[in-house]
């Protein structure tokens, strides 16, 4: 691999863990994604052809088919919350260390599958292989850590005026529903699966149909390996149409939504009719604030990884870089020269930094949103071209902050540059967003950065270090129009998956004077 594979590889493992890329080998049988098993099916009660019919799984970076996947229709949506329902007391009365045991064998399927799955992920979601390894990664630790919150205290006991035994416990919400996207198809799936089922809930799942099998037929095939038993988690990949019959399904009490803001402005809504709790993770547009007293070289590499990972495709990704006007020109040039040196291809060659954007929609939108910001002004310093669906790592200096690519979210790699004076300024055009899901701060002193991100709005705070990080113990979530102030992970998925009852006992019958 040549040197800058190895320094990527280095990085993500320091992110992921001390995860080790292993470039997988395609001679292998792939046995638990063999397709004779899930090939043209939805997961519904078993493998079952869905009423939407099938679907081609798309490889983005070579336009090859990879097989084909079940759709599911809206009347699927009925069927899995009917069998969700019913299956979801049993599955909720087993012992605590039964549930428990079924998450954690799912997290060694998905260590013991890792290479096999994140060829899929590379395949079909565009993703380079030390990303995917994050993913398959953190899915098993999602799994272990949701085997653990299987048997955290269900509640307390409370005072009480009357003579009584008075406390609160925590019951399953009953039937969950989850509609993950196609970015970090398997974390985003599985950070609310995994959770939910350990506390005792039925699951349907809807992935993104672009990243059905990673995203989808992957869990699927885990859990059904791992034992849960039948009908209590299903898998519907299907259109808007499908995630709306989810919302509003009676029988479905609970909604995890990861997506767009607009998209979650419907769920939110719908939720809302059918007062439904709504856990909604939507977009962002997140700042990085470069001071000036920061060493230039890191902190330029900082902000092209929070800029490009992953073609720019994540929620968290740094789309604001708001730098001291003393450095800002020289920041600029560094982050270029990265940029114009950073590989992009088709990520199973593993020798690439960047592989393909998702489908020629997103990659329109980026480059339309890139083009109408130089014609406000901003100067186009790097990439802003594009092959197929491979589009350059972007840098804009200069940038009007009303022009599209800095005050809207891009979903593309695309770093704008805009400067401030005075840490009061660079303040204001950090917390001047309608979102506010994550902020970093690079700075020589880190105590003060912790003092100015106090006063931005914000969902996370990184210093000194770029806008993308997530871990299963942590409550994840936004403000603003980043989300409905909800948090998933750690001991949050409590709140998330679970309702508070309250229950009082008494050894006699009282005397009422009616």
């Amino acid at each position: 691999m040549d040197v800058f594979g190895h320094r990527l590889k280095v990085m993500l493992a320091k992110l992921c863990y001390n995860v080790k890329y292993v470039a997988p080998n395609e001679g292998e049988l792939m046995a638990l994604l063999d397709e004779a098993k899930w090939g043209s099916n939805i997961f519904l009660g078993g493998w079952t052809k869905g009423d939407g019919g099938d679907a081609p799984v798309m490889e983005p970076a070579t336009g090859e088919e990879l097989g084909r996947v079940g759709r599911a229709g809206v009347s699927d949506v009925a069927k899995a919350s009917g069998v969700a329902s019913s299956a979801q007391r049993e599955w909720a009365a087993l012992p605590y260390n039964q549930r428990a045991a079924v998450l954690r064998r799912a997290g060694d399927f998905f260590n013991e599958n890792a290479e096999e799955i994140s060829t899929w992920i590379v395949r079909e979601s565009g993703g380079i292989g030390p990303k995917a390894d994050l993913e398959v990664h953190i899915a098993a630790e999602e799994c272990f850590e949701a085997a653990g919150i299987a048997s955290h205290p269900t509640g307390q006991i409370l005072r009480s005026e009357m003579p009584r035994l008075s406390f609160s416990r925590r019951v399953p919400a009953g039937v969950v529903g989850v509609i993950a996207p196609f970015n970090f198809p398997l974390i985003l799936s599985i950070r609310s699966v995994a959770p939910a089922l350990a506390l005792g809930n039925a699951v349907i799942l809807k992935p993104d149909p672009r990243t059905a099998v990673c995203g989808g037929v992957v869990l699927a095939r885990v859990f059904e390996e791992a034992g849960l038993p039948e009908g209590v988690f299903s898998v519907l990949p299907g259109g808007a149409d499908v995630g709306e019959a989810l919302v509003t399904d009676p029988l479905v009490r609970v909604i995890a939504f990861t997506g767009s803001t607009a998209a979650g402005r419907v769920v939110g809504s719908l939720g809302a009719q059918h007062l439904k709790r709504v856990h909604l993770e939507l977009g962002g547009n997140s700042a990085l604030i470069v001071m000036d007293d920061v060493d230039l070289e890191k902190a330029v590499s900082v902000g092209a990884f929070g800029s490009f990972m992953h073609q720019g495709q994540i929620c968290m990704t740094t789309g604001r870089h708001i730098v001291d006007r003393r450095i800002a020109a020289d920041y600029a040039a560094l982050l270029s020269e990265h940029a114009n040196h950073l590989p992009v291809g088709d990520p199973k060659s593993g020798q690439v930094a960047l592989g393909p954007l998702i489908d020629a929609k997103q990659r329109d939108r980026v480059h339309s949103m890139v083009t109408d910001t130089v014609s406000a002004g901003a100067t186009l310093a790097a990439g802003g071209t594009f092959e197929d669906l491979f589009y350059r790592p972007t840098v804009l200096m200069n940038v009007p902050t009303s022009a599209s690519a800095y005050a809207e979210e891009v979903f593309g790699p695309v770093a704008p540059i805009v400067s401030y004076s005075s840490i009061d300024e660079a303040v204001a055009l950090a917390s001047n967003s309608p979102y506010g899901l994550s902020l970093g701060i690079l700075s020589g002193d880190g105590l003060r950065a912790l003092e100015i991100a106090s006063r931005i709005p914000t969902g996370a705070i990184h210093i000194n270090d770029q806008t993308v990080a997530d871990e299963p113990v942590i409550p994840f979530g936004g403000t603003g129009v980043s989300g409905n102030g909800s948090r998933m992970g750690g001991l949050a998925n409590l709140d998330a998956y679970t309702e508070l009852q309250w229950v009082t006992a008494q050894s006699e019958l009282p005397s009422y004077p009616f």
